[in-house]
């Protein structure tokens, strides 16, 4: 015992060592599992030390804690399964009984094993029998990020009891769906049992982590949604320089200058980058300053997915709170106890001094990872040479194979019933539709469809400040929009608004771009241009001009730039479509046309409206360095005495890259200005148009923004008002009908028939007497019915007399409130008193007819047909 206790003192003396020149290094001591093992033997003076050390730690407690707890659960209604064990599980429990004494034996400085905790009905349940593995039948949830992503979504994040313990209870998978609440235990076995079930090689884990995930706190994270992803930009390929290519002019501007001003740009933005990193060291500062007391020992749950299946190049964590994904060797893990799956349970035997850098999940290596079954997939390490060797001979080979017979057992299967998400379910997502995420300069607000009038499903607002207080834009996406709007970004800082559509808008509208709904402001739209006839891609709105892009058009033309004068003001008219605004000039540009010669396609027309002139510019040949231009003045036809001017050569002014080509006549150049006139109207007209398209786009925005109307698909029969009402037709004539099938198939003679003995034959006596008795009472039926219509018709008579004569008594003294109730009972009272005579009357009519109907019947039975035939 002395040696022992002189061997454990030198080891204590070592790691206390070993502990300074740690801390004179400035490395953290962080690690749980290290920790404890410094605990074995201890003084009282350490005890006393310790337990000073621990009342010194602060713990937040929450105030109202959620109502998902083991008594606010219902029991009463669960399988069997769930309030009791099966033989096998009992033999698992004691086999991790047995397991978990040997651990605590050999391992006394290491924390219990997280083996066997309380399920809802208060039953100890082995944690690897409540996975259950589970394919869901959403395509959406077949990879492991949509999988995450839902289970974030769906369910609310409850702290554990105790950050220094794992929880007591671990509810089963179809619990923590039904009431959409659970702890990260909870969150991790659901996680893990719908990855297994789409084939994910994924585990439970037990470990530890930081803060900011335990308590699932983003306040210090960049929200996903704001990072902007870098495009790749293609270099364009360099056209080498023709020939006789056209010198660029000199530049005359001070390189000087440029570089004076390049240079101080450069001073102010590293001036801002300077106050910026000042700010974030700032922050970092306080947020050290902020350090965590119990760093390294909040307990946190998490899955990990390891390489190999479903084509799993790396082996990953998965956040069951954020559903982020991280590499093994992240800071926020700082440790692992154990970890588990459906099929066996594995105890982590390396050393967590690094966090989880340095761990290796080879799961088959019984070094690292102490397992708790036998029956395990993982393979063991390779043997060495001299092992296989020694295992050749072929008796021990069997001795060991009966060995492993004996010891074998595997998991029983998992006692939790069938997980299964409803669609509607599935559609809400969040608990009660909706859920608030904060980051740090953001907020991100998730909604279920169809929860919002306006189709909203989502908002991204980003802050300037870290308090959140001054909004820096707001992005919105929504879903079933009827106007196909798909996503609204808001910018505060200069109040542009940009509306994005998917395809099916009425105008075919892609991208809307406005500061305001005003028309003749800065506006750019953007259109699907297949989808229309002009295939006109982008319209670029501002109070003085319009400009035009177009692709793939049939004339070539690609662009068109208008530009308009102040408008004439008018007393009687001030609409814009009434008074437009005058064109002053008008600029088009087409494409290259390859059947016409270069000299003769158009390459750029423009219409000088108010000085009458129209220039012309032709492309260019390959050949040559510029291109033919012409000019036109235009006159009116017809001078001030109605004399017809005629075509002279200075009306035309033009430059011919080869004059000796072609010479144009005045004739052609005649042709060419009225056809040129008749374009310029044509361009006027569709210019006009263009304006009506925008404030017929705009009305039609307005309109779409107040309705906010919702495209509901005729398969969702709870929200589709016409399927519905159809449908409770349907239901309402089925019903209808099988209530008459009911009734031909009653027997109305049933009752009277069972009076005779059931032996004797029925006599002819008997057969009158039967028929009388069922007419008798078929009569007296009828007859009480009418009485019972007249009684009621009577008393509402009655009290309808009372209630007027009520009111002729107090009619002085009521107030406006007891007038209306008055009308609003006579109205009411009118209403069934009518009914009533209505059912009376219609009985009278039909009650002789149904009598006859019977007895027709009765002649015609054919229990009684053979003694009719005698009294007819």
């Amino acid at each position: 015992m002395e040696v022992l206790k002189e061997k454990v003192e030198e080891e204590e003396e070592a790691e206390r060592e070993e502990a300074a020149v740690r801390a004179e290094r400035g490395e953290k001591v962080v690690r749980p599992m290290e920790v404890r093992r410094e605990e074995a033997p201890m003084t009282q003076e350490m005890l006393r030390d310790l337990e000073k050390k621990l009342s010194d730690i602060e713990m937040a407690i929450p105030e109202k804690l959620s109502t998902f707890t083991k008594d606010t659960i219902d029991t009463s209604k669960l399988p069997l399964s769930y309030q009791s064990n099966t033989l096998k599980e009992e033999h698992l429990l004691q086999v991790a009984d047995s397991f978990s004494r040997q651990y605590s034996h050999l391992c006394p400085d290491r924390v219990p094993l997280f083996l066997h905790p309380l399920n809802e009905c208060e039953v100890p349940k082995f944690v690897s029998t409540t996975i259950r593995p589970t394919l869901m039948p959403y395509p959406e949830l077949y990879n492991w990020d949509s999988c995450a992503q839902f289970v974030s979504d769906f369910l609310s994040m409850v702290p554990l009891p105790d950050p220094l313990k794992p929880p007591s209870h671990l509810y089963s998978p179809t619990t923590v769906l039904k009431y959409q609440e659970g702890n990260c235990f909870d969150f991790s076995t659901l996680l893990c049992s719908m990855l297994l079930g789409a084939g994910y090689d994924a585990y439970c884990v037990n470990g530890y982590g930081s803060q900011d995930m335990c308590q699932m706190d983003l306040t210090r994270d960049v929200c996903p949604l704001t990072v902007k992803h870098q495009e790749v930009v293609q270099e364009e390929e360099k056209v080498p320089p023709k020939k006789y290519a056209i010198k660029p002019p000199r530049d005359l501007t001070s390189r000087f200058q440029q570089e004076q001003e390049t240079k101080k740009q450069e001073e102010i933005k590293a001036e801002e980058e300077r106050q910026l990193r000042e700010e974030e060291e700032r922050l970092l500062d306080v947020e050290k300053a902020k350090t965590d007391p119990l760093h390294g020992l909040r307990v946190h749950s998490w899955v990990l997915v390891l390489s190999g299946k479903r084509e799993v190049p790396e082996s990953f964590f998965i956040d069951p709170f954020t559903a982020r994904s991280y590499s093994t060797q992240d800071d926020h893990f700082l440790g692992i106890e154990s970890l588990w799956n459906h099929k066996n349970y594995w105890v982590n035997m390396q050393d967590c001094w690094n966090c989880c850098k340095d761990l290796v999940f080879d799961l088959g290596d019984p070094v690292r990872w102490e397992y708790l079954l036998l029956g395990t997939e993982k393979s063991h390490l390779s043997l060495t040479e001299e092992e296989e060797d020694g295992l050749n001979d072929d008796d021990d080979v069997e001795n060991l194979g009966k060995e492993d017979e004996d010891k074998s057992f595997d998991m029983p299967p998992s006692w939790v019933e069938q997980i299964e998400i409803s669609p509607e379910a599935f559609e809400t997502r969040c608990p009660n539709g909706k859920k608030v995420i904060q980051y740090k300069r953001a907020k991100l607000e998730k909604w279920a469809p169809y929860l919002n009038s306006n189709g909203l499903v989502c908002r991204l607002t980003t802050y300037e400040d870290l308090e959140c207080t001054k909004t820096l834009e707001i992005k919105e996406w929504f879903q079933n929009r009827e106007d196909m709007l798909e996503l609204k970004h808001i910018d505060k800082s200069t109040g542009l608004n940009v509306d994005y559509f998917k395809p099916g808008h009425p105008q075919a509208l892609r991208v809307h771009s406005y500061k305001s709904m005003q028309p003749e402001t800065d506006r750019i739209m953007e259109f699907y241009d297949r989808a229309r006839v002009d295939s006109l891609v982008k319209r670029e709105e501002t109070s003085k001009t319009m400009t035009e892009y177009y692709r793939g058009r049939s004339d070539f033309l690609s662009y068109r730039h208008v530009s308009f004068g102040d408008r004439v003001k008018k007393l009687s008219l001030n609409s814009a479509e009434s008074n437009p605004r005058p064109i002053v000039k008008i600029t088009e540009r087409f494409a290259r046309n390859p059947e016409q010669p270069a000299d003769e396609d158009v390459a750029e027309r423009v219409f000088l409206i108010s000085e009458e002139r129209i220039q012309l510019r032709y492309h260019c040949r390959d050949d040559h360095i510029t291109a033919s231009k012409r000019e036109f003045l235009r006159r009116s036809e017809v001078d001030h005495k109605g004399n017809k001017i005629v075509m002279t050569p200075d009306m035309c002014i033009s430059f011919e890259v080869e004059p000796m080509e072609h010479t144009k006549k005045l004739l052609y150049q005649y042709e060419a200005m009225m056809k040129l006139k008749n374009e310029e109207k044509l361009s006027r007209h569709q210019a006009w148009e263009s304006e009506l398209e925008v404030l017929e786009i705009l009305k039609l925005r307005e309109e779409e923004e107040e309705e906010h109307r919702l495209t509901i698909s005729i398969y969702d029969t709870k929200r589709n008002e016409k399927s519905k009402e159809y449908r409770e037709a349907m239901e309402r004539v089925m019903h209808e009908e099988h209530l008459r099938q009911v009734e031909a198939q009653l027997d109305y003679l049933a009752p009277f028939l069972a009076q005779l003995p059931p032996s004797e034959k029925m006599t002819r006596w008997q057969a009158m007497r039967v028929k009388d008795e069922c007419l008798s009472d078929f009569k007296q039926r009828l007859i009480d019915k009418a009485n019972l219509i007249q009684a009621r018709f009577e008393k509402e008579t009655q009290e309808l007399q009372k209630k007027q004569q009520w009111y002729q008594e107090n009619q002085v003294t009521l107030t406006v409130e007891d007038e209306d109730l008055y009308l609003s009972y006579c109205s009411q009272a009118m209403f069934r008193i009518r009914i009533l005579e209505q059912r009376l009357n219609r009985h009278k009519e039909l009650a002789p007819l149904k009598y006859l109907a019977l007895e027709e019947k009765l002649y015609k039975d054919p229990r009684l047909v053979e003694f009719m035939k005698v009294f007819v």
